[in-house]
Parts: C-alpha cells; structure tokens; sequence
C-alpha cells in the first residue's frame, strides 16, 4: 500500500508546527516542567477554544471536528518535535478514546463536549503500584449499593491525575473489569503528583476510599473497552516518539555540521558519519511504522493489534537510540542539564515503559500473530 499525507493534513502538520515552536520553546518547556501542574492553562485553552485540537477526533455531534486518527498522528508527532507540556495525551488519546470506544452514548454526551472544547482535562486511570498493562493487573474493586457506585483502591503512574477535573478509573466487579468516571474533586479521592526521571509528562499517585463513581458502558466488560484503547494509544505514542526522535536526529546533524574539531566539521569523521546514518535509518523507518499504524488505527483494520504492538516496540527502541546518540554527538556539553538533550532522552525513556517496553509488545505481537 501506498501511503502519503494528503494537502490538507500536511498544512494541519503546518498550522500546528508554527503553533508549537512558539509556545513550546525550550524555555517554555523548562518552565511548565516546574510547575505543579505542568502545563501552561493560557496555551490549553488557545489550543482547545482557537484550534480545536483537543476536538480533533471527536465526531462533531459531540462538539468536536470530526477528523480520524491519522489527523491525530500527525498533531502528535509535532507535539513529541516539542515537547509539548500538557494533558493532551491524556485528556484526547485515552480519556476520550475510553469514552468513544465505550457504546455509552450518555457518557459521551455528558463528557466528550467539555473535552472537545478544551474546558475538560481527563485522564485514564489503570495501573496500579504492579506496573501491569493486563487485565490481571486490575485490583482496585467497586461496589454497587443501588444505583451508586464507589470505587476503593490505588493507581499508580496516572498521567496528570493530579489536574484532571475527569478520571475514568479501570476497577473489579463481580461481572469483570469495568469503567467509571470519577470527578476530580471526587470525596475520598486523595491525588499526588509523583516525582518521576521526566518532568515533561506529569503522572500521579490516586487512592480511592469509597469514592462516588459513575458506571461507564456495560459492567465487566471494561477490558473489551481498554484492549482497543490501549491499542489506540500505542500507536498515538508511536507518532509522538518518531517527532523526537526526528528532531534528535536533525539536532545531531546541524551540530555534526557547526562543530568543528582539528580544523574540520565533526560531520566529517567516520565515526559521527556513521552515527547520523544509522539515526536517519532507524528514524524512517519508525515513520514508516508509526504511519501505517495509524492508518490501521483510522480504519479499524484487523491487524491493528499487531501493528500497534510492531509500531511500539520499534518505535520505542528507534527515538531511545537517537536520544543517545544525539548526547554522544554533542560530546560533553550534551551530558549538561543546560543542553535540552537531555530532556528527549528522558521523554524517551518514559515513553519507552508507558503501555509496556519493546520486550513487552514484541511477546504481545508473538501471541497476536499467533507464534
């Protein structure tokens, strides 16, 4: 198959890249990282009220734009070219895909347009101090008593859990896994942000004591919900990482080019040569890997599970590559906390482990294709 962007997502690509190189600038990004919050509420709501990104795939019944994944691929590879800081992948790729994916039309309604709008910062709340991205890794119950629900027990490593006015919360009843939204000021809801290796995406530590929750979709059958969205989301970080990666790879070139050493560009010794060829290698092809998921992604192709494991795993492994070898190439002023090498090598790291590492998805591969 051939795949190409058409005109009127590369001008979306345009449109969002001189957004970001204003608002994300390197100084922007160190600021916000020192925030409790970490983001810039002035910048969210210009991206939400002015450019409707937070809309973005969300159908238009629901107060969004109605545009598809591959849309969204592109938004997010600009956003990992940033850095972006900001709930964004939180709020749109798993809140509202959990709330898409679900089949309850009153949840959409009730929910989707204040995130559509950018009024609504969401999250999805999973992983529990286990680290697991199974269903098995689901411990925290809730209990019915009439019509209400609680739900009691702890999730781990929830990203920007600690600003999100929205939690769908994965938790155990008798019928299965199933999903609840919780609102962020929720009674018996204690939230604490966590000092995490990257500052960049901020996650948190939620415990749930009899906190008041609303049944989303269909009791205990959450996982049916999650396995998709978990899917969605691999892919989505697949095209944020290849953004980083691309520009680790473009930063590496530009300095190989300036820095001259023995009276000669850097770029043209051997040793670097060969390092920016093997990143360009490793960086097209996540591209390539990352743009054929997120077609499968647009169009619910059978193979998405796999592709979407495939795309992760290699993905993972190509931008962590090029974060390295992008602080090699600068030498020491690389290893600095001044240098912003070193903020793509964390985003690396982090998004490395986020849904599970290469190791991980290349076994879930194994089993989605039958090996």
């Amino acid at each position: 198959m051939n795949f190409a962007f058409s005109e009127e997502q590369e001008e979306l690509r345009k449109i969002v890249r001189a957004f970001l190189q204003n608002k994300s600038s390197e100084e922007a990004v160190r600021e916000q990282m020192e925030t409790e919050s970490g983001f810039d509420t002035a910048v969210w709501n210009q991206m939400g009220q002015e450019m409707g990104l937070q809309g973005l795939i969300i159908p238009e019944e629901f107060g969004g734009q109605g545009y598809g994944y591959v849309e969204l691929i592109v938004v997010l590879e600009e956003m990992g070219r940033r850095l972006l800081c900001a709930p964004y992948f939180s709020t749109v790729v798993l809140a509202a895909n959990t709330l898409l994916e679900s089949g309850d039309d009153a949840a959409k309604q009730k929910h989707l347009p204040g995130i559509a709008a950018g009024e609504t910062i969401a999250t999805l709340a999973l992983t529990e101090a286990n680290g697991r991205w199974d269903e098995e890794g689901v411990t925290a119950t809730a209990t019915q008593s009439g019509d209400s629900w609680t739900i009691s027990g702890e999730k781990m490593f929830v990203l920007d859990g600690h600003t999100a006015n929205l939690i769908i919360v994965a938790a155990r009843t008798g019928s299965g896994v199933s999903l609840f939204a919780v609102d962020g000021d929720a009674s018996g809801l204690t939230r604490t942000a966590l000092a995490t290796m990257d500052q960049t995406r901020k996650q948190a530590k939620l415990v749930f004591e009899n906190t008041p929750a609303e049944l989303i979709g269909t009791e205990g059958k959450g996982w049916d919900v999650l396995s998709t969205v978990l899917d969605l989301a691999a892919v989505a970080l697949a095209a944020e990482q290849v953004g980083g990666a691309q520009e680790c790879l473009d930063t590496s070139v530009q300095y190989a080019k300036d820095r001259v050493q023995f009276g000669r560009p850097i770029g043209s010794f051997q040793a670097i040569k060969h390092k920016c060829a093997d990143m360009l290698l490793e960086v097209e092809s996540a591209k390539s890997a990352a743009y054929y998921a997120g077609w499968c992604a647009a169009e619910r192709s059978d193979e998405l599970p796999a592709v979407a494991s495939l795309a992760k795993a290699y993905c993972s492994e190509a931008y962590f590559h090029a974060a390295a070898e992008n602080i090699q190439i600068h030498g020491g002023i690389g290893f600095t906390w001044e240098h912003p090498a070193h903020l793509y090598f964390k985003r690396a790291k982090s998004s490395e482990l986020l849904f599970g590492d290469a190791t991980y998805h290349r076994e879930l591969l194994a089993q989605r294709i039958g090996i």
